[in-house]
């Protein structure tokens, strides 16, 4: 400290505290050698409280007002001087203003990821941040637990305790919350209420607490989210037939980004086929579902194809009752050249045992006419 610095101190007794920044919580009144004339005029500003120490020891807090130091109105600090009938002369004592202003936009977040245990899949490590506002509730406390001597005690310093405390607070919170990760999004709110108690029980006896505290966002690895979102393909899917319109989608989107004719052209086909699949399937009725049918018997067995050789030509394949209908129109007759499979070689019909029963049936021819 300068003369001139030294000189001010010797006329100057106004002690106040005009905040220019946004992050200090405490800040120490510069006095030359901290001596403090009788009389001396004190400016507590709202969200302000001006604390004095003696020798180290806390004396006398100053909530917001405009204050003539005097013994009356240092009651702590007469006590400690011994003053029982008024003093005269400066005296010593360092005078802290703790700023009891909420801090906001203070982060917080996961270094590392927090594992926990998923219902759905299993364990799974999960990042989170977000912020929070802090103030200051105890002054004192504050000063003897946390700032100490520091002449400019900010909210970096503290910030850091903090989140570690946050942090180890999050995972009990994930674990007991019993809530599925899919659904985390809408029980941030719940959770960080939660995280929040807890870490103002061990934050109080500071001197501080948390005003608000934000879950912004809990995130997975980004092998899980790869995961999620092809479950979320399969999802709207639905089948493998609209499965395989949206892959198709999907590449025809990817060829129209390619430069020339070749990609806008596969494009414009894709586009098209989908289209003409599209009508098709809208054309359709849609059968009514019913119930499976109960099983039924066997296929009959396949019944045997016969050739039949007339006038040079080979005719058939006629089944049994195809050739039946042969023999009434008198296509095929006794001495007609029949084949099968099997059969070696043509022979007429009389010659095969299997048809005797088609000529059988046959009335025989009429007689004579006298």
């Amino acid at each position: 400290m300068g003369l001139f610095d030294k000189v001010r101190g010797e006329f100057v007794d106004i002690i106040d505290w005009t905040d220019d920044s946004r992050d200090t919580i405490v800040w120490r009144f510069p006095r030359y050698e901290n001596e403090i004339k009788v009389g001396a005029q004190l400016t507590v500003r709202e969200s302000q409280v001006a604390v004095f120490v003696n020798e180290g020891q806390v004396a006398d807090a100053f909530p917001p007002g405009r204050y003539e130091l005097h013994t009356q109105n240092m009651p702590v600090l007469s006590t400690i001087k011994g003053w029982k009938h008024g003093f005269n002369s400066p005296f010593k004592a360092e005078v802290y203003f703790v700023n009891t202003r909420q801090f906001t936009d203070l982060k917080w977040g996961t270094q590392n990821p927090v594992i926990v245990r998923d219902p759905e899949f299993g364990m799974v490590r999960l990042r989170a941040f977000g912020g929070y506002a802090l103030r200051v509730v105890e002054p004192v406390s504050l000063l003897r637990e946390l700032a100490g001597t520091d002449p400019a005690f900010r909210t970096d310093e503290v910030s850091d305790h903090i989140r570690q405390m946050i942090v180890g607070k999050l995972g009990p919170a994930l674990a007991n919350a019993g809530v599925p990760m899919l659904d985390l999004v809408t029980h941030q709110e719940q959770i960080g209420d939660r995280i929040a108690v807890a870490l103002n029980v061990e934050l109080r006896p500071l001197g501080i607490e948390l005003s608000r505290f934000i879950v912004e966002n809990v995130s997975v690895p980004p092998e899980v989210e790869a995961m999620i979102d092809k479950r979320t393909q399969m999802g709207i899917a639905g089948n493998l037939n609209q499965y395989a319109q949206f892959q198709a989608a999907n590449a025809m989107e990817q060829a129209a980004r390619n430069d020339g004719g070749a990609g806008a052209g596969m494009g414009m086909g894709m586009g098209m086929a989908l289209g003409q699949q599209a009508a098709a399937a809208a054309q359709q009725p849609q059968a009514p579902q019913q119930s499976a049918a109960p099983p039924g018997p066997p296929p009959l067995p396949p019944q045997e194809q016969w050739y039949l050789g007339v006038g040079g030509q080979q005719l058939g394949p006629f089944d049994a009752t195809a050739l039946g209908q042969q023999v009434a129109n008198g296509t095929l007759t006794p001495d007609t050249l029949v084949w099968k499979q099997g059969m070696a070689e043509w022979a007429a019909a009389r010659q095969v045992p299997a048809l005797g029963s088609l000529f059988g049936q046959l009335p025989p021819p009429l007689p004579p006419q006298a």
